[in-house]
Protein backbone atom coordinates (compact mmCIF):
# COMPACT_ATOMS: atom_id res chain seq x y z
CA UNK A 1 0.00 0.00 0.00
CA UNK A 2 2.89 2.36 0.75
CA UNK A 3 5.21 1.24 -2.04
CA UNK A 4 3.07 2.36 -4.99
CA UNK A 5 2.53 5.99 -3.86
CA UNK A 6 6.20 6.30 -2.90
CA UNK A 7 7.37 4.88 -6.22
CA UNK A 8 5.06 7.20 -8.16
CA UNK A 9 6.21 10.19 -6.11
CA UNK A 10 9.88 9.40 -6.80
CA UNK A 11 9.23 8.91 -10.51
CA UNK A 12 7.29 12.16 -10.84
CA UNK A 13 9.93 14.05 -8.87
CA UNK A 14 12.69 12.72 -11.13
CA UNK A 15 10.90 13.38 -14.41
CA UNK A 16 8.93 16.54 -13.68
CA UNK A 17 10.54 18.56 -10.91
CA UNK A 18 14.17 17.57 -10.26
CA UNK A 19 17.11 19.04 -12.13
CA UNK A 20 19.29 16.89 -14.39
CA UNK A 21 21.97 16.19 -11.77
CA UNK A 22 19.57 15.34 -8.98
CA UNK A 23 17.39 13.32 -11.32
CA UNK A 24 20.34 11.27 -12.56
CA UNK A 25 21.48 10.70 -8.97
CA UNK A 26 18.06 9.39 -7.96
CA UNK A 27 17.94 7.18 -11.04
CA UNK A 28 21.33 5.72 -10.12
CA UNK A 29 20.14 4.95 -6.58
CA UNK A 30 17.02 3.26 -7.97
CA UNK A 31 19.14 1.17 -10.36
CA UNK A 32 21.48 0.14 -7.53
CA UNK A 33 18.49 -0.91 -5.40
CA UNK A 34 17.12 -2.85 -8.35
CA UNK A 35 20.35 -4.82 -8.59
CA UNK A 36 20.53 -5.72 -4.90
CA UNK A 37 20.21 -9.44 -4.16
CA UNK A 38 17.01 -10.00 -2.23
CA UNK A 39 18.90 -11.88 0.47
CA UNK A 40 20.80 -8.67 1.23
CA UNK A 41 17.49 -6.89 1.74
CA UNK A 42 16.31 -9.67 4.04
CA UNK A 43 19.49 -9.53 6.12
CA UNK A 44 19.25 -5.73 6.34
CA UNK A 45 15.68 -5.79 7.64
CA UNK A 46 16.58 -8.61 10.02
CA UNK A 47 19.48 -6.60 11.44
CA UNK A 48 17.48 -3.38 11.80
CA UNK A 49 14.06 -4.61 12.92
CA UNK A 50 14.76 -7.95 14.62
CA UNK A 51 18.35 -8.37 15.80
CA UNK A 52 18.83 -4.77 16.92
CA UNK A 53 15.66 -4.82 19.02
CA UNK A 54 15.76 -8.51 20.01
CA UNK A 55 12.21 -8.83 18.65
CA UNK A 56 10.43 -11.70 16.95
CA UNK A 57 9.38 -12.40 13.39
CA UNK A 58 6.32 -10.56 12.10
CA UNK A 59 4.39 -10.21 8.89
CA UNK A 60 4.87 -6.44 8.69
CA UNK A 61 8.65 -6.90 8.72
CA UNK A 62 8.39 -9.18 5.71
CA UNK A 63 6.19 -6.55 4.06
CA UNK A 64 8.90 -3.94 4.70
CA UNK A 65 11.54 -6.18 3.10
CA UNK A 66 9.39 -6.99 0.06
CA UNK A 67 8.53 -3.30 -0.33
CA UNK A 68 12.22 -2.51 -0.68
CA UNK A 69 12.50 -5.27 -3.29
CA UNK A 70 9.66 -4.01 -5.49
CA UNK A 71 10.11 -0.25 -4.95
CA UNK A 72 12.79 0.17 -7.65
CA UNK A 73 10.81 -2.01 -10.06
CA UNK A 74 7.69 0.15 -9.83
CA UNK A 75 9.72 3.36 -9.79
CA UNK A 76 11.65 2.48 -12.95
CA UNK A 77 8.48 1.39 -14.75
CA UNK A 78 6.70 4.60 -13.68
CA UNK A 79 9.58 6.72 -14.95
CA UNK A 80 9.38 5.01 -18.34
CA UNK A 81 5.59 5.39 -18.41
CA UNK A 82 5.76 9.11 -17.59
CA UNK A 83 8.49 9.74 -20.16
CA UNK A 84 6.34 8.12 -22.86
CA UNK A 85 3.40 10.45 -22.27
CA UNK A 86 3.01 12.45 -25.52
CA UNK A 87 4.60 15.88 -25.23
CA UNK A 88 1.63 17.39 -27.07
CA UNK A 89 -0.56 16.77 -24.03
CA UNK A 90 1.74 18.52 -21.60
CA UNK A 91 2.47 21.33 -24.05
CA UNK A 92 -1.25 21.95 -24.48
CA UNK A 93 -1.69 22.18 -20.72
CA UNK A 94 1.27 24.56 -20.46
CA UNK A 95 -0.14 26.72 -23.25
CA UNK A 96 -3.37 27.08 -21.29
CA UNK A 97 -1.43 28.25 -18.26
CA UNK A 98 -2.22 25.22 -16.15
CA UNK A 99 -0.04 24.85 -13.06
CA UNK A 100 2.58 22.14 -13.31
CA UNK A 101 1.16 20.07 -10.48
CA UNK A 102 -2.28 20.19 -12.10
CA UNK A 103 -0.78 18.98 -15.36
CA UNK A 104 0.88 16.12 -13.53
CA UNK A 105 -2.30 15.16 -11.64
CA UNK A 106 -4.77 15.69 -14.48
CA UNK A 107 -2.83 14.76 -17.61
CA UNK A 108 0.36 12.82 -16.98
CA UNK A 109 -0.82 10.44 -14.25
CA UNK A 110 -4.09 9.40 -15.93
CA UNK A 111 -2.26 8.76 -19.19
CA UNK A 112 0.51 6.73 -17.56
CA UNK A 113 -1.69 4.94 -15.02
CA UNK A 114 -2.30 1.74 -17.07
CA UNK A 115 1.43 1.10 -17.40
CA UNK A 116 1.97 1.96 -13.73
CA UNK A 117 -0.73 -0.44 -12.53
CA UNK A 118 0.57 -3.16 -14.83
CA UNK A 119 4.08 -2.77 -13.40
CA UNK A 120 2.64 -2.87 -9.90
CA UNK A 121 0.86 -6.16 -10.56
CA UNK A 122 4.01 -7.70 -12.05
CA UNK A 123 6.12 -6.46 -9.13
CA UNK A 124 3.63 -7.94 -6.66
CA UNK A 125 3.82 -11.24 -8.53
CA UNK A 126 7.59 -11.21 -8.17
CA UNK A 127 7.32 -10.42 -4.45
CA UNK A 128 4.96 -13.38 -4.01
CA UNK A 129 7.72 -15.76 -5.07
CA UNK A 130 10.55 -14.29 -2.99
CA UNK A 131 11.95 -16.54 -0.30
CA UNK A 132 15.07 -14.86 1.09
CA UNK A 133 13.42 -11.72 2.54
CA UNK A 134 10.64 -13.63 4.30
CA UNK A 135 13.10 -16.27 5.53
CA UNK A 136 14.84 -13.64 7.65
CA UNK A 137 11.75 -11.69 8.72
CA UNK A 138 8.65 -13.90 8.81
CA UNK A 139 9.38 -17.57 9.41
CA UNK A 140 5.89 -18.73 10.27
CA UNK A 141 6.16 -22.32 9.10
CA UNK A 142 3.67 -24.73 10.61
CA UNK A 143 1.44 -22.04 12.09
CA UNK A 144 -2.26 -21.63 11.46
CA UNK A 145 -3.25 -19.24 8.70
CA UNK A 146 -3.78 -15.77 10.12
CA UNK A 147 -3.94 -12.19 8.83
CA UNK A 148 -2.41 -10.36 11.78
CA UNK A 149 0.80 -8.70 10.49
CA UNK A 150 2.07 -8.22 14.05
CA UNK A 151 2.80 -11.96 14.29
CA UNK A 152 4.66 -14.43 12.12
CA UNK A 153 2.53 -15.48 9.17
CA UNK A 154 2.89 -18.66 7.10
CA UNK A 155 3.67 -18.14 3.43
CA UNK A 156 4.04 -20.37 0.41
CA UNK A 157 7.76 -19.84 -0.43
CA UNK A 158 8.86 -20.79 3.09
CA UNK A 159 6.35 -23.64 3.12
CA UNK A 160 8.03 -25.04 0.01
CA UNK A 161 11.49 -24.58 1.54
CA UNK A 162 10.66 -26.41 4.74
CA UNK A 163 8.73 -29.17 2.97
CA UNK A 164 11.75 -29.91 0.79
CA UNK A 165 14.05 -29.86 3.82
CA UNK A 166 11.84 -32.53 5.43
CA UNK A 167 11.80 -34.54 2.18
CA UNK A 168 8.05 -34.10 1.76
CA UNK A 169 8.36 -33.61 -1.98
CA UNK A 170 4.75 -34.33 -2.88
CA UNK A 171 3.35 -31.48 -0.81
CA UNK A 172 6.27 -29.25 -1.85
CA UNK A 173 5.36 -29.77 -5.51
CA UNK A 174 1.73 -29.01 -4.72
CA UNK A 175 2.62 -25.75 -2.97
CA UNK A 176 4.98 -24.84 -5.82
CA UNK A 177 2.18 -25.45 -8.33
CA UNK A 178 -0.15 -23.13 -6.39
CA UNK A 179 2.54 -20.42 -6.36
CA UNK A 180 3.20 -20.77 -10.10
CA UNK A 181 -0.52 -20.53 -10.86
CA UNK A 182 -0.79 -17.39 -8.73
CA UNK A 183 2.16 -15.72 -10.48
CA UNK A 184 0.93 -16.80 -13.92
CA UNK A 185 -2.53 -15.40 -13.13
CA UNK A 186 -1.03 -12.08 -12.03
CA UNK A 187 1.00 -11.84 -15.23
CA UNK A 188 -2.00 -12.62 -17.43
CA UNK A 189 -4.09 -10.09 -15.51
CA UNK A 190 -1.44 -7.41 -15.99
CA UNK A 191 -1.10 -8.07 -19.72
CA UNK A 192 -4.88 -8.09 -20.23
CA UNK A 193 -5.28 -4.84 -18.31
CA UNK A 194 -2.54 -3.13 -20.33
CA UNK A 195 -3.92 -4.30 -23.68
CA UNK A 196 -7.42 -3.03 -22.85
CA UNK A 197 -6.01 0.30 -21.74
CA UNK A 198 -4.01 0.58 -24.98
CA UNK A 199 -7.09 -0.21 -27.07
CA UNK A 200 -9.05 2.56 -25.31
CA UNK A 201 -6.26 4.99 -26.11
CA UNK A 202 -6.06 3.77 -29.70
CA UNK A 203 -2.50 2.44 -29.42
Amino acid sequence: MVTLPLAVFIALFVTQFAGPRLGNAVRMVVDVMNGLPTIVVGVFIYAVLIAANHSTFAGWKAIAALSIVILPLITRATIEAVVRVPEALTEAADALGVARWRTVAGVILPTASPAILTATILAAARAAGETAPVLFTDSGFGQAVQLNPLHAMPNIPLEIYFLISTLDFQEAWGAAFVLVVMILGANLLARTFLRRAQRKRGL
